[in-house]
């Protein structure tokens, strides 16, 4: 008898920087790290991501559809779906085609809907990129924006003192969109400065769950997309809800912890190779709550 390994494939949609922890530099080794086989689609290559001040960019838009009709020829079959930036309203439109040509009813389709942050939109955002971004939500299973894209995809006016109940009407009216779980990261704790969290609901669950972590004063590129990784992982792996924004939350301030004692380029993302391991073990402590 021919036993055939049981690995689960992921097609990764991002782009990839030979500079700096970010989009496939950090996808690959988290899901690899996880035990997935990760297919990169990527949608342009850059030496160094774009928020160093100079980078050579290689727009890969056009080659994108003869890779998705070659993976077609081949029979391949996705687990996950798994988006990220995207460069044009040109991108998403392939992407959209891609989701509906490999979906199945099985598939678990990741948007990690990458528009801004801090209250304003990338400097090559525009108001038809956001639009298209909508289009693409529609079609998650998981979308996990941050406060600022949330707000960008609903178009109401950005804040940040938001309430636990202000915070479930913005889940529940982007759940309305289409996806079934939505993830709202870099969510402040009013009245204190110190603490960061995650809230997110599922339709098919109907229950909110918080997960607060503590805030370091340090920015480090590639964070949401080491937290939207581990989140598909963990997902895709059977966990829970709560346990999978646990497992998230807690790599990435284990990635910050082992970054910021050390003298370094922030550009440069969290010391990635120092935190995989602890991918593979056990929580050692929940700290979700019910909201």
């Amino acid at each position: 008898m021919r036993f055939q390994p049981n690995v689960r494939r992921i097609a990764a949609i991002h782009d990839l920087s030979g500079i700096g922890r970010t989009s496939l530099m950090a996808v690959i080794p988290i899901l690899s790290t996880m035990g997935f086989n990760v297919c990169p689609l990527p949608t342009a290559i850059l030496s160094n991501h774009s928020q160093y001040p100079d980078f050579s960019f290689l727009d890969l838009t056009e080659e994108m559809p003869r890779i998705i009709d070659q993976w077609e020829k081949l029979g391949v079959t996705f687990d996950a779906i798994y988006t990220g930036y995207m460069g044009s309203p040109r991108q998403i439109e392939i992407v959209c085609g891609f989701i509906e040509r490999f979906r199945t009813a099985d598939t678990l389709v990741v948007v990690d809907p990458v528009l801004g942050d801090n209250g304003h939109l990338y400097s090559k955002m525009t108001q038809e990129m956001v639009e298209e971004m909508r289009r693409l939500a529609c079609r998650a299973d998981v979308l996990t924006p941050n406060l600022t894209e949330a707000f960008a995809l609903l178009d109401r006016p950005y804040k940040t003192d938001c309430t636990t109940e202000e915070l479930k009407d913005l889940i529940a009216e982007l759940s309305e969109m289409g996806p079934d779980t939505v993830i709202i990261t870099g969510v402040p704790v009013p009245g204190q400065s110190g603490l960061t969290s995650v809230i997110a609901r599922s339709k098919s669950d109907l229950r909110t769950w918080k997960v607060t972590c503590p805030y370091l004063p340090a920015h480090y590129p590639g964070t949401g997309d080491s937290f939207t990784s581990v989140i598909t992982g963990s997902l895709l792996q059977g966990d829970s809800l709560p346990i999978a924004l646990d497992r998230a939350a807690q790599f990435i301030l284990q990635g910050i912890r082992s970054t910021f004692g050390y003298r370094m380029d922030n550009r440069d993302g969290i010391l990635l190779e120092r935190v995989l391991p602890n991918l593979n073990t056990p929580i050692q402590s929940a700290t979700y709550e019910l909201v």
